[in-house]
């Protein structure tokens, strides 16, 4: 990588790993939430879902923020918002206004993909390579922020907590401040502009409707469609991962040093971990392979994994292990590969509308995937569950092939 992707690079990947940091954090303390504040899980559930929600519902705009005024700027606001939003939830007296610091993160968090996503790809010349890191940065904020944060919370009130949790954002917001690079460097180079102040879009609303129909009309609606399917694997599998992990006969709780300890946890964790090499792999292969044919691989061995979670209990420790590293890996290393094919799959001075879609799908219609989940479990069982995700990945897989029938030629 040359200075410019390295800039944009560590840039990005310490504001997608407090992204995830803040993301992951709030189930730790939402146990704490219903004695602190006397709600029931129904109220704080819906408080919660409402922050979630709104990085889905808020792609879109921010998506056409970051064509129209640039991605640096968008981001640091990002995560000052995000940071200002935790820092009041340390302040709220009570529900009401926990739901307003919510809020403010929600809002704060939606822009931060379709910016971040579309500076890498304007601005990135090794797209592939800083891809993979920003994954990576990413995974590191999944996987050790809720660690901080639950060891933190054995020290110290919960709302010292949330207060440390914002200094990162503070040092990320002066560290975005500082660092210089190229917003446009990759197009300019293919012969687009680089005046990194010129958004190519405009905010007026026919120029919307007309950028949208022109990218719904294109490989990147049978892209959309994938990413959606894929964003309900995500979330449907996450969300209970634990707790199907827990209800194995082989992983009860355990003593150690006096204190109750779950080995479900540590699989989870360990799962997420994995994932960051799976970010970097993911990446890294887009710079080789073609883009088209890796989606399709990761969805199909997504499918296949679901399907052989529960039966590989009965394998033995060890090759349910395994099971659950395959998981981990492809289940993050999906995420570069599709960031790199919505590039690929739209003109470069629509790429944050572009991600602004497609993080709708991810966040936004994938949320359905924790409902999808929460009433299989209740009304089936884990292996419906797992296989009608299975299913899913593979008709994300077959949507692939669709695309690579129809558009990949000449590619």
């Amino acid at each position: 990588m040359d200075e410019n992707d390295r800039s944009i690079t560590g840039f990005t990947m310490l504001a997608h790993g407090i992204f995830h940091t803040y993301e992951l954090s709030i189930p730790i303390f939402i146990v704490i939430w219903l004695d602190v504040f006397d709600v029931s899980p129904f109220v704080l559930g819906i408080v919660v879902s409402i922050g979630y929600g709104l990085i889905g519902v808020g792609a879109i705009p921010s998506g056409l923020l970051s064509d129209t005024y640039g991605s640096r700027r968008l981001i640091v606001a990002s995560v000052v918002g995000m940071g200002g939003g935790f820092f009041l939830l340390a302040l709220a007296p009570n529900v009401y206004v926990l739901m307003v610091a919510i809020v403010i993160w929600g809002v704060a968090a939606s822009v931060y993909h379709p910016a971040g996503l579309s500076l890498i790809s304007r601005g990135a010349k090794n797209r592939g390579t800083v891809f993979a890191y920003h994954g990576v940065g990413g995974n590191i904020g999944t996987a050790f922020g809720p660690l901080l944060t639950a060891s933190l919370l054995l020290f110290f009130d919960w709302r010292l907590v949330v207060v440390a949790l914002t200094v990162p954002a503070v040092a990320v917001v002066a560290f975005g401040s500082l660092i210089e690079f190229n917003e446009n460097a990759a197009t300019a180079a293919d012969g687009g502009t680089d005046d990194a102040d010129d958004g190519g879009s405009s905010m007026d609303l026919q120029s919307i409707v007309d950028d949208s129909r022109l990218l719904l009309t294109t490989g990147f609606l049978l892209t959309f469609a994938a990413i959606m399917i894929y964003g309900i694997y995500y979330r449907g599998l996450l969300t209970f991962l634990p707790d199907m992990i827990g209800g194995l006969p082989q992983f009860g709780t355990y003593e150690i040093f006096g204190q109750e300890a779950e080995p479900a946890q540590y699989i989870y964790t360990g799962i997420l971990m994995i994932g960051i090499l799976g970010q970097y792999v993911g990446g890294r292969v887009t710079d080789h392979v073609r883009t088209e044919y890796a989606f399709f691989s990761t969805l199909f061995a997504l499918g296949v994994l679901a399907f052989v979670f529960i039966p590989s209990v009965g394998w033995g420790l060890a090759p349910f292990l395994l099971v659950c590293a395959a998981l981990g890996f492809f289940l993050y290393a999906t995420a570069p590969i599709y960031q790199v094919v919505i590039a690929e799959y739209a003109a470069a001075d629509v790429h944050g509308l572009s991600y602004g879609y497609a993080y709708l799908g991810m966040f936004g219609f994938g949320a359905a995937g924790a409902a999808l989940a929460g009433s299989l479990l209740t009304y089936a069982s884990e292996t419906v569950l797992l296989g009608t995700l299975g299913v899913l990945a593979l008709v994300g897989a077959g949507i692939v092939i669709t695309l690579i029938t129809l558009y990949g030629e000449g590619r």
